[in-house]
């Protein structure tokens, strides 16, 4: 699972929501819900199992979003490259290599969790399922630009 699809998909949601709308972006409620019911109808997931799995995948999705969002911070306070020493730049870079390895062995410490309420091959079909829900918002994005 791609580690920014949520976040980015996130984003650009609320903008394809604000221009089609001309209204507030939609809630991380809202959205999660949307997802939710996306991932249940692809994936083909029973109410049983749905009710066991989202709560870990919404666990997963807060605590890599924790991280991108410090990640983020770091990066944000160097773009202005204002006293920022080539050490601190090195460090930056390094902590983004290493909050991505943190994320990715998350992913592998969740893999296992889900393996407990879905088949391998729910699992499978829930990781496609968000790869087309993301590009789906994002054509959804594209459209509203033009």
């Amino acid at each position: 699972m791609n580690r920014f699809v949520i976040i980015i998909a996130m984003l650009i949601s609320c903008l394809a929501i604000q221009a089609q709308d001309k209204k507030e972006c939609m809630s991380k409620e809202q959205f999660r819900e949307r997802q939710k019911q996306y991932l249940v109808e692809k994936a083909g997931l029973t109410q049983e199992e749905a009710a066991k799995f989202f709560p870990l995948y919404f666990e997963l999705q807060d605590k890599k979003f924790s991280y991108n969002k410090d990640m983020w911070d770091k990066i944000r306070k160097a773009k202005d490259g204002n006293n920022v020493t080539d050490a601190e730049y090195s460090r930056i870079t390094e902590d983004v290599i290493k909050t991505r390895l943190t994320i990715d062995e998350l992913e592998l410490e969740y893999l296992d969790k889900y393996k407990k309420v879905l088949s391998p091959k729910k699992i499978y079909n829930i990781q496609r399922a968000e790869m087309k829900f993301s590009r789906e918002l994002l054509k959804g994005a594209g459209k509203h630009k033009k």
